[in-house]
């Protein structure tokens, strides 16, 4: 049951890396401004989440080999590092950022994915994010992988 699990992972980490590299020239489109709050900020925090999101997939650089090699050796190739996997239950795209001690991430996941990233081990981190206007925010004390799962 755990090599089905750890290889549907696996799949669906290698499934969601894949991205056609052709990409379309079009000019650009314009595109009416957000509504603004009288604060200033946009009007619901899902906006500015997908706002985000936009922006970070553009230059993120995904950590799908080193997490699959992390997760099929059990966490045993590189002890200064471990593997973190969050499945994004909702419908809607969401940010989560991990942050530790001296550890700062952005990591951008559709809805209906998963996302991963390696951390270094044994330190306590937060995770937070926004998942479809509700606030997600957990600490952990992490050593090795780990798996997650968000939904709203």
């Amino acid at each position: 049951m755990k090599i089905f699990c750890y290889a549907s992972i696996l799949l669906s980490l290698f499934m969601g890396s894949c991205e056609s590299t052709h990409r379309v020239s079009h000019p650009p489109v314009r595109r009416p401004a957000a509504p603004v709050s009288r604060t200033g900020s946009p009007s619901s925090p899902a906006l500015q989440t997908e706002t985000e999101y936009q922006a970070l997939i553009k230059t993120y650089k995904s950590e799908t080999a080193a997490v699959l090699t992390d997760i099929l050796n059990g966490g045993s190739t590189d002890q200064g590092k471990t593997s973190v996997t969050v499945e994004n239950k909702s419908r809607c795209n969401m940010v989560l950022t991990i942050s530790g001690n001296n550890y700062f991430k952005k990591v951008p996941i559709g809805a209906g994915k998963i996302g991963a990233v390696m951390v270094p081990n044994n330190q306590n981190y937060n995770l937070s994010g926004m998942v479809c206007d509700a606030v997600y925010q957990k600490a952990r004390f992490i050593a090795g992988p780990q798996r997650l799962s968000v939904s709203n």
